[in-house]
């Protein structure tokens, strides 16, 4: 079998950028709206927001490589690094990584790529670990860098990377045509087109013993937010993880020629789909901030620890409402406490009130 960097013209992949102008032009549209919601917010609350956004995808692109972190680690520590205040907690060095990456991310967006970030970005996120040969480096192990699934001896072979003896020479070129094309790219209109080529490209090459997923949406990012002059701070691994074997199967489609049109039309309907749920996002935590403003010392202790628990589950919210065994569980009141709650708080405007005796539900009034 063939494999794409084993094609004489390698690294020369094979596109048409006009077939994605239109994508191009909602990209910009749609990160134009983002923009405006967010200037429309006082700056501590545009911080709190960026600090949101980053601690979800930092939770995301963690995720898609089968990794559940704490939430609330993760934003502590990119509060910390905000210099703001936290409550103290220990963090592990996992959580402790990905926020370090993501935020200098946030903050080196505009500076060219280098080794040396991508070797600091694969050290933050292999942080703590005790398993790998090569952290903060490129890997040189001599065992071929494949990416297989099913029982053993019938394993499947989904990609196999250049060996290790060629990642120096794969990835200088790669991070050369990554700053040579920033500005070319601009100029184009071939902004999102740059950020699919560069995911694809670097994941072929696969130059880290592990955490190649991380960095190389991490790359994507970079790649937008230079496009934009701005962060992007969009949802993309939000989007990914809602459909994990999407993404996988998207990748292994356009791992073996250069023609890769379906790779990059995949990654343009991703990109957009993400700019949708970060402008849902954005909303949410708006409405978030004007409901604690709205009902500052009107709930007891008990009705706010439900109203925490409803916004952490974010846009969607309780799948159906918010039940009187949900709110009994959340607060630990017993029945008779919960009713006189939850009636006081339709009764102030907090909650709505939907159906009748057991299919009764509440939800957030935002």
């Amino acid at each position: 079998m063939t494999w794409n960097w084993q094609h004489t013209n390698w690294p020369q992949f094979i596109y048409n950028t006009e077939d994605f102008k239109e994508h191009e032009l909602q990209f910009f549209e749609k990160a134009g709206m983002l923009n405006g919601s967010i200037q429309h917010i006082d700056q501590a609350d545009q911080t709190l927001i960026t600090i949101d956004l980053i601690s979800n995808e930092a939770f995301k692109t963690s995720e898609i490589e089968g990794e559940l972190l704490n939430r609330d680690s993760l934003q502590s520590s990119i509060r910390r690094q905000f210099g703001l205040q936290t409550d103290y907690r220990r963090v592990e060095p996992a959580e402790q990584g990905i926020a370090e990456m993501m935020v200098h991310l946030y903050r080196n967006y505009h500076t060219p790529l280098d080794k040396e970030t991508l070797c600091l970005w694969h050290k933050m996120i292999t942080n703590g670990r005790m398993d790998l040969k090569n952290i903060g480096t490129y890997r040189t192990h001599e065992d071929p860098m494949q990416v297989v699934s099913g029982p053993m001896g019938r394993e499947i072979i989904h990609f196999e990377a250049p060996p290790s003896s060629r990642i120096p020479e794969e990835m200088s070129g790669f991070i050369r045509w990554f700053n040579d094309t920033e500005r070319s790219g601009r100029k184009e209109g071939a902004s999102l087109v740059r950020a699919a080529v560069a995911h694809l490209y670097f994941e072929c090459i696969h130059p880290f013993e592990d955490g190649n997923g991380r960095v190389g949406r991490g790359i994507s990012e970079k790649s937008l937010s230079q496009s934009l002059g701005r962060p992007t701070l969009i949802a993309l691994s939000h989007i990914i993880v809602e459909n994990k074997k999407g993404y996988y199967q998207a990748l292994e489609r356009n791992n073996r020629g250069l023609e890769i049109s379906d790779w990059i039309s995949y990654f343009c309907d991703t990109v957009l789909k993400a700019q949708d749920h970060t402008q849902q996002t954005i909303n949410f935590i708006i409405q978030k901030g004007k409901f604690y403003k709205q009902f500052e010392g009107k709930l007891n202790e008990r009705q706010l620890k439900v109203v925490d628990q409803i916004f952490r589950e974010g846009v969607k919210g309780f799948k159906g409402g918010l039940s009187a065994k949900n709110y009994r569980s959340i607060s630990g009141a017993p029945s008779a406490t919960a009713t006189r709650d939850l009636t006081k708080m339709v009764k102030v405007g907090a909650l709505k009130k939907t159906g009748e005796l057991k299919s009764t539900r509440y939800f957030l009034n935002i």
